[in-house]
């Protein structure tokens, strides 16, 4: 059985009856946790079992666990820092910052894994314009060469802990000042302005082969009036065809509030296939989703079942002997070295 092409939230720390149902529908084919769904790490890795336990097929199961404000699970996992002061230390040492990053892509990426989780929505390729509410600290640097340098490394480590990338906002979030989930957010900056900085740590990281990327819920008007997720031009002519792009595409959670201006939640469904993405994340309004099912009924994309099937985590982390592991206090003294976040938790 193939992956569907709808990565839908669960309500809590178990899956109850009639979510088992739902999630071996056709057209599931991942879940998204956030922290209702935490206790510690026993419990969820047994509901990530239990989620990958449903279909002969695995489920992926994903996760917002960036550090700093996006960290879903706190107790029982090490306080990653956010990413800014990686961007800092950068300017200073820009072979020893690498090696931070790395080794705290490594760090995050082998916690979720050794609890079975087998993406996390990072690193963010966001420029630090100084200007956006919701990126802030969440980006490496202003710097899209920078950006770019860094990401890479914090993805190597993450394949080394066997889990691949998920670079986001496709086209750059860094610059718009409003927050996609509360808002219609937009960037009125020409595609020239855009594609001189933002494109650029995107471009690079497909390059050195992002195998999967998240839209933006941003509107380029002087661009397309449509979302970047749900346009056509960003994701197809820019994305597939000028930046060569052939991993798997991500929207944004239809529910935010960016999304609205595609319309309803199904109409935003539509939109985003039609765009080219692969997988539609469906995180909080759960009682849309059988209907949205149901309105899906008969969908199927062989190419981007393909793609995804590609993501799935790889390899087994024995948690209790994480410690062991030879990165581990390396890693430790990268998190203190960046220090903590100033900003509040993003939830």
């Amino acid at each position: 059985m193939s992956l569907g092409p709808l990565m839908v939230g669960v309500s809590g720390l178990t899956l109850s009856a009639e979510e088992r149902e739902m999630l071996r529908h056709p057209l599931i084919g991942g879940v998204i946790l956030f922290t209702r769904n935490y206790q510690n790490p026993e419990q969820l890795a047994a509901l990530v079992t239990a989620i990958h336990g449903l279909k002969d097929s695995p489920l992926l199961v994903a996760v917002d666990h960036e550090g700093g404000r996006v960290q879903r699970f706190r107790d029982g996992f090490v306080a990653l820092p956010p990413m800014r002061p990686l961007g800092r230390l950068y300017d200073k040492d820009a072979k020893k910052t690498k090696r931070f990053s790395h080794l705290l892509g490594w760090l995050m990426a082998a916690e979720l894994r050794a609890v079975g989780i087998d993406l996390s929505f990072a690193p963010v390729l966001d420029l630090d314009c100084g200007t956006s509410e919701v990126i802030g600290d969440r980006a490496f640097h202003g710097d899209p060469e920078a950006v770019a340098d860094l990401a890479h490394a914090f993805m190597l480590g993450m394949d080394l802990a066997g889990m691949r990338a998920v670079g986001k906002h496709f086209p750059g979030h860094g610059t718009a000042a409003a927050d996609s989930h509360l808002v219609v957010v937009t960037d009125n900056r020409p595609f020239e302005d855009i594609a001189a900085a933002d494109l650029v740590p995107f471009e690079r990281m497909i390059d050195y082969g992002l195998p999967a990327l998240m839209a933006a819920h941003v509107v380029y008007p002087r661009v397309d009036a449509k979302p970047a997720g749900f346009s056509r031009f960003w994701m197809q002519e820019v994305l597939r065809g000028g930046l060569g792009f052939q991993g798997a595409i991500f929207s944004d959670d239809l529910g935010m509030a960016g999304a609205g201006t595609a319309g309803d939640i199904a109409q935003r469904a539509e939109a985003a296939l039609e765009a080219d993405c692969d997988m539609l994340l469906l995180c909080n309004e759960l009682a849309a989703i059988p209907p949205l099912l149901n309105h899906l009924e008969g969908y199927r994309n062989p190419a981007s079942q393909l793609r995804l099937a590609r993501l799935h985590g790889r390899g087994k982390i024995d948690r209790t002997r994480l410690r062991l592991e030879p990165n581990w206090r390396e890693a430790l003294q990268a998190v203190a070295e960046c220090g903590r976040p100033d900003e509040p938790d993003l939830v």
